[in-house]
């Protein structure tokens, strides 16, 4: 079994967590690998992990809310399809909704464990896609977010919006399934939708898919930070 560290974990260090990733432990190679292991557990597609929990989909889209307690290992799990990740927290604490997106699972599937040594909570809402690529030049970007993203690629787009207290968005519009995570540790925010129906996100890790047109707004007395992103679908 290889223990070495993989080019993933170089990618997370290095462009995603920085030195505070050293509470979570990534053990990769391939799956035949796993099964030697004295203690054997089965391999498993990541939507099949129990730990990264399918919390929506639509069509070829998943969003995961994965969550590894203190102490805990993720079975080996196998990616073969683009991910967008929003990193809430680690081991060590507070990560601030740090993205980062692999897409090269849909050239050469991956399989890895995830052991969080704690002390505290590890969490990624992650953004899974099954489609194909989104047509090079197609007009599909969102009204009322800035038309340069924090993240993009041909499966993904992210933006990072900052509410002060009090403030509301303009309206919003997507082309493409988007979603909106609460990635600040304080504060809270209403999800406001052109039907009337309103979500309140209160923690990090909290989300909503508006599925319309909709509007940001911050009730509270602290700046809340949140993050927008869509799956692109052709």
């Amino acid at each position: 079994m290889k223990t070495h560290a993989s080019s993933l974990l170089a990618i997370l260090l290095c462009h995603t967590l920085g030195a505070s990733v050293a509470s979570a432990q990534l053990t990769e190679g391939d799956p035949e690998d796993f099964a030697g292991l004295i203690d054997p557990v089965r391999v498993v597609h990541i939507l099949d992990e129990p730990r990264h929990r399918t919390v929506y989909q639509q069509q070829n889209i998943r969003l995961l809310d994965i969550q590894i307690n203190p102490g805990d290992t993720t079975l080996p799990h196998t990616h073969d399809n683009p991910i967008l990740y929003t990193f809430i927290s680690n081991g060590e604490g507070p990560l601030g909704g740090r993205l980062s997106s692999a897409t090269r699972y849909v050239e050469e599937s991956y399989t890895h464990r995830v052991t969080n040594e704690g002390p505290g909570l590890f969490r990624i809402v992650a953004l899974a896609s099954f489609a194909e690529p989104a047509s090079t030049g197609i007009d599909d970007l969102p009204s009322g977010l800035p038309s340069e993203a924090e993240l993009e690629n041909d499966w993904f787009r992210a933006w990072r919006i900052t509410l002060q207290p009090g403030e509301r968005s303009s309206e919003i519009e997507h082309v493409n399934p988007a979603f909106v995570v609460q990635v600040s540790s304080e504060g809270r925010v209403h999800v406001e939708r052109k039907d009337g129906v309103t979500a309140e996100l209160l923690t990090p890790g909290d989300w909503s898919a508006p599925g319309q047109g909709y509007v940001l707004y911050n009730p509270a007395s602290e700046p809340v930070d949140l993050v927008v992103k869509e799956a692109r679908v052709p």
